[in-house]
């Protein structure tokens, strides 16, 4: 409850309302607008015109709201980092997602019919696998799934996918080798 004493003023009318203060960005963000030019012409000479465009775009949403939670001492550094981890991370998911050769031979069911004795061999090695492993190597190189097929297919994650068919490509090669 104001006190008794105090009178109460009435606004003006005519006086601007306040302003809110200013918004200031993330201290990285800062520093990527400034060196944005720079960043763009390095990953052009690396990656390309159309991937560093890409590159550059995913680094700005990466840092535009993250506040370091100490003074970064040398920003276009750490904005190079930022980018090439992110360009790395986009070769891995592109390599996960692209298909097998259609001219090997060693994956592919029409010689594998074709060719009896390879047909006996490669049956031999997929019922060598265990069964966790079999089903994984068998939706990627014989019904031509990608990873992300598999998740859904199989309910697992796309890291347990890929530690599978990293265990199941190894077991081949030691039954090939055998």
């Amino acid at each position: 409850m104001p006190p008794l004493n105090v009178q109460r003023v009435a606004p003006d009318d005519d006086a601007p309302p306040p302003s809110p203060p200013p918004v200031a960005q993330p201290p990285l963000a800062d520093e990527y607008l400034r060196h944005r030019a720079w960043l763009t012409a390095a990953l052009t000479r690396r990656y390309g015109s159309d991937a560093a465009d890409d590159i550059a775009q995913d680094t700005w949403l990466r840092v535009r709201g993250y506040v370091p939670p100490a003074p970064i001492r040398r920003p276009k550094s750490m904005l190079m980092r930022i980018a090439l981890n992110l360009a790395s991370n986009h070769r891995r998911k592109a390599a996960r997602e692209a298909p097998t050769d259609p001219q090997d031979w060693t994956f592919d069911r029409r010689s594998a019919d074709g060719d009896q004795d390879a047909a006996v061999i490669f049956e031999q090695m997929l019922l060598a696998l265990p069964p966790k492993l079999r089903d994984v190597f068998y939706l990627t190189h014989v019904e031509q799934k990608t990873y992300a097929e598999i998740t859904a297919l199989l309910g697992i994650s796309l890291g347990a996918v890929e530690k599978r068919m990293r265990q199941a490509v190894a077991q081949c090669a030691d039954f090939i080798a055998s």
